[in-house]
């Protein structure tokens, strides 16, 4: 089984069950987790999870969790009971919010027997640029050094890793060890456009600088195929795991 596909997540990014499940039937054998963020899992609920599961795939719940920690924590527990390979919450909801994720989630996987999901952290979205950073949402840093700030963070607060642009990678890996979890959105192969991401790199460039998993969505659910744009993908990340 091919380590480069094992990294690969593809972005669900579909309205429909039937659409996703079609996706999944074809591209599970190429990929290693399919992930089903806010506009298939509000469509659809937790049914969509449970598809997935049935037809042998691993998912990451995108849900981005941002609230009061016992509201967090209580979701927690509802996502680990759903058998989920990974969920994210928002690292700006702070300390205690994460603990308490990560409280119920041990205690849920306990009490259900269940496998325990990777918990990370959303640090600063692909999408925002240093402008929009500093001028919109008021924090003066750059981009490097708040990701890493909130990397250092998700680790004190028991969280297994961090969702961030591939930009950030080597210094998120100097900060945190070569153990703690490294989910990067923002890859784009050069035969495929960029989209609304603002910090991208090509999945060889990812892979090179330190990516535990790989997040792909349009370039390969929106190709002619599908299937054949996933191998593309993992051609190039086996090429950057050999270097």
């Amino acid at each position: 089984m091919s380590s480069a596909k094992e990294k690969l997540i593809v972005a669900l990014d579909v309205d429909t069950i039937k659409e996703a499940e079609s996706l999944v039937a074809r591209l599970q054998d190429y990929v290693g987790i399919f992930k089903v963020g806010m506009q298939l899992f509000n469509s659809e609920g937790p049914e969509v999870v449970r598809r997935i599961h049935r037809l042998g795939g691993r998912v990451f719940l995108d849900l981005k969790l941002h609230d009061i920690p016992n509201t967090v924590g209580q979701a927690a527990g509802v996502l680990t009971r759903q058998g989920v390979f990974m969920y994210n919450v928002h690292i700006a909801g702070g300390s205690e919010m994460m603990r308490k994720a990560v409280e119920m989630t041990i205690r849920e996987a306990e009490e259900s027997a269940l496998p325990l999901p990777l918990v990370i952290g959303v640090t600063v979205l692909t999408s925002i640029n240093q402008s929009i950073l500093e001028n919109e949402i008021g924090i003066a840093r750059d981009i490097e050094t708040q990701v890493v700030k909130w990397a250092r963070l998700a680790k004190e607060s028991g969280l297994n890793g961090v969702v961030a642009s591939p930009k950030e990678i080597r210094a998120i890996r100097e900060a945190c060890g070569r153990d703690f979890v490294i989910v990067t959105p923002g890859v784009r192969p050069a035969w495929a456009g960029v989209n609304d991401q603002k910090r991208v790199m090509t999945p060889k460039e990812a892979v090179q600088a330190g990516a535990s998993y790989l997040v792909v969505g349009r370039p390969i659910t929106g190709a002619a195929d599908p299937v054949e744009a996933a191998k593309r993908i993992v051609d190039e990340m086996e090429e950057g795991l050999q270097c």
